[in-house]
């Protein structure tokens, strides 16, 4: 059982590490993305299964799909570089210059 509900804009900080909330609507309730700023280098962005190759898992709903492709590009492509690092739930890493030139195949095919 959670004992902390985390939302958009927080941020966790452990040791010497923060991290900060980024919430994704529409993947699945709660769900969201964890992205560090490493001063001596890239951003870095855990995903889950919200990127890459599209913003899975909403292939049913176009409501869900509108609602997180819609966190995807004003909370992840429009804040951080292209050089910032994926970590995704599944499949390799990537960048979001790699996955950038994508988006519009993803609306396209609804995920």
């Amino acid at each position: 059982m959670p004992t902390l509900r985390l939302a958009h804009a927080d941020r966790i900080t452990f040791s010497d590490i923060t991290l900060d909330v980024v919430h994704l609507r529409g993947h699945t309730p709660g769900s969201i993305a964890l992205a560090y700023n490493d001063v001596g280098g890239h951003t870095h962005i855990w995903t889950g299964d919200s990127l890459p190759g599209g913003v899975g898992n909403v292939e049913a709903d176009p409501q869900r799909f509108a609602s997180l492709m819609g966190d995807v590009q004003t909370r992840i492509f429009d804040v951080f570089d292209d050089d910032t690092w994926i970590y995704p739930g599944h499949g390799g890493d990537t960048t979001l210059g790699a996955e950038r030139p994508h988006r519009q195949q993803w609306r396209e095919r609804g995920w």
